[in-house]
């Protein structure tokens, strides 16, 4: 494909490794033509380059395959995970999750995204939903404008709460930002 077709989000292969682009510019240079200053990200090692890009220059599409797996445990940094179609199970290092590991629940849905038959990232839901298993008390008449307070929530990750949330409450967590979303009702 074209530089100039390019979109946030697409997966290139440059020097035969793996990038998502997260953000380019058209910029007009003063005597030469136009390019496209773009950021890339190794989807490998999570590094960030910048690349400059002409308008005519083609660039290489990688299409990834996406696939639905499940969560079923871990063992120190690696993950077993099972292909919901065909039951093979796959062992990624924690790499893999980009930090997300911490809200992973056993049986849970992921999309794993495969590039030639070989698994290169992880998407976990948007949001889900955690047990606070620790939390400084509930302090009454608190509402939700209140102040937060920090929870520790069944996987371990470490949630900030309105005060109203008290131990063994369900808290949905939004899994990009690591933020508190709402309380859900048992």
């Amino acid at each position: 494909m074209k530089a100039s077709e390019m979109k946030k989000g697409q997966t290139i292969k440059l020097d035969d490794k793996l990038y998502i682009i997260t953000d380019y510019q058209h910029v007009k240079l003063g005597k030469g033509g136009a390019v496209y200053q773009t950021k890339i990200k190794n989807i490998e090692d999570g590094s960030t380059n910048q690349v400059r890009l002409r308008s005519d220059e083609n660039v290489e599409q990688a299409y990834l395959d996406k696939k639905t797996f499940e969560f079923l445990y871990s063992s120190g940094d690696e993950y077993v995970l099972m292909d919901v179609e065909t039951f093979d199970q796959i062992t990624l290092h924690k790499d893999a999750f980009n930090g997300a590991e911490i809200y992973l629940k056993p049986n849970m849905q992921l999309q794993v995204n495969m590039y030639e038959q070989r698994p290169v990232t992880v998407e976990l839901p948007n949001a889900v939903d955690m047990e606070v298993v620790e939390t400084a008390p509930e302090i009454k008449g608190a509402t939700a404008q209140s102040q937060s307070k920090p929870a520790t929530v069944e996987s371990g990750a470490v949630v900030q709460v309105p005060e109203f949330v008290k131990i063994g409450d369900i808290v949905r967590v939004d899994t990009r930002t690591g933020q508190y979303v709402t309380r859900v009702q048992k």
